[in-house]
């Protein structure tokens, strides 16, 4: 069965590569070990990318390179147009992942966020939560 070809949140993307023993440290496996092809586009690496150098993290250089080397190898990159129709959403930061769901015709994105989870029923690509995700690969697998 090919890879779910998945937009991950960078909220859920950080948490599985920096908690290696936390609750969303299975997603860091599926996609290395070939069940998930996270998406990715300019804005939403760019984005990760931000995130990573936030103090709170306290990362050095080598560190955000570590982390990327864990994640970028097993992703598609995805070139966006500017001109995908995005539903309206209540943050504009949500907007790059929702256009890259929809140009990569994405199997699913993946989010905690609860304005992307709303818009989950009129969006026509699936918005799953982590959890609902591993559901789902789990009932495909068995």
């Amino acid at each position: 069965m090919p890879p779910s070809r998945v937009v991950l949140d960078t909220n859920v993307l950080v948490s599985a590569l920096l908690f290696p023993a936390g609750s969303l440290a299975w997603l860091r496996h599926a996609w290395q070990g070939g069940t998930l092809r996270p998406l990715m586009g300019r804005d939403t690496a760019a984005e990760l990318l931000r995130v990573l150098a936030y103090p709170k993290f306290r990362l050095t250089d080598d560190d955000r390179e570590d982390l990327l080397g864990d994640i970028l190898p097993w992703c598609e990159t995805v070139a966006v147009p500017e001109s995908v129709p995005v539903p309206a959403c209540r943050d504009p930061h949500d907007r790059p992942f929702l256009a890259l769901a929809l140009a990569a015709r994405a199997d699913a994105l993946v989010t905690g966020d609860g304005d992307l989870l709303d818009l989950a029923g009129a969006f026509p690509v699936p918005i799953l939560t982590p959890a609902a995700l591993r559901e789902r690969l789990e009932s495909a697998e068995g």
